[in-house]
């Protein structure tokens, strides 16, 4: 394996077998075809598609989402979880011999504005057949996906919170319509987020009683609170081995929003 590659994986990252560099157009970097057993290299990673171009070149307008949106990919246990656009998209990946397929795809059923759902719909079309896949060694990996018609996904590898910081605990809270006045460092007064904890059984099946109102100080990745609207959601609890002074030892990040309703005041 070259020694390009080596810098880039965490340590807890199973390694690529292969050392041969591809001979794709593109800038000069080194290219390595992702080898059978690379899924827990994609999966120390969240991969953000940064383009995606036809044979010529020219960027497939199709897939782009707007305001500045990305599809993202997570590669969880053998399979991927595409997120960004209407639905987010699961299904089965196989790696081997320097090409991925993806399994059928699973969604959610949400109605969007017709761009996006017709952009979901375009970048199923581009994996519903095995890609051509390699990697390259760059401080933040790239990973280089391209289907038979050479049309070309370039995506972005960002490590994932369980790489930077472990396992996490999961855990529901409940996060009330309305911020409430609250004290943050550094500012005096603030808004924060008023949550309480919901318990769930192992059938999904509300349990116990809830715990009691608190304010929230900091935020919830992934998470974007939208006043009037009551929302339960199911977060990940990361703690950090050495947070900065001014902030919270836990780092919270959305998993999945359990239950949504508009309150009226």
């Amino acid at each position: 394996m070259s020694n390009s590659l080596s810098r880039f994986l965490l340590p807890a990252v199973a390694v690529l077998g292969l050392s041969a560099c591809s001979s794709w157009p593109g800038p000069a970097v080194s290219w390595e075809p992702l080898a059978a057993g690379a899924e827990r290299t994609l999966e120390a990673y969240r991969w953000r598609l940064d383009s995606a171009t036809d044979a010529q070149g020219r960027r497939i307008d199709g897939v782009a989402l707007p305001d500045g949106r990305a599809f993202t990919f997570a590669f969880p246990a053998s399979r991927v979880v595409i997120d960004g656009g209407c639905n987010t998209m699961r299904g089965g990946v196989e790696v081997d011999a320097g090409r991925i397929r993806f399994g059928r795809m699973a969604a959610t059923m949400k109605a969007c504005d017709d761009a996006l759902m017709k952009a979901d719909a375009a970048l199923a079309k581009l994996l519903a057949d095995p890609l051509k896949a390699a990697i390259d060694g760059s401080a933040e990996p790239r990973l280089r996906l391209e289907t038979g018609a050479s049309e070309t996904l370039l995506l972005v590898g960002h490590p994932t919170h369980e790489s930077r910081y472990g396992p996490a605990t999961v855990m529901f809270l409940e996060v009330a319509a309305q911020r409430i006045p609250c004290s943050m460092p550094p500012m005096r007064m603030a808004t924060c987020l008023q949550v309480r904890d919901r318990v769930y059984d192992a059938n999904g099946l509300l349990v116990g009683t809830p715990g009691e109102w608190r304010a929230f100080a900091g935020e919830i990745e992934g998470y974007a609170h939208r006043a009037g609207e009551r929302n339960v959601l199911r977060v990940k609890r990361f703690e950090r081995s050495h947070p900065p002074a001014d902030a919270s030892r836990f780092v919270y990040v959305l998993d999945l929003v359990v239950e949504s309703e508009v309150v009226k005041r």
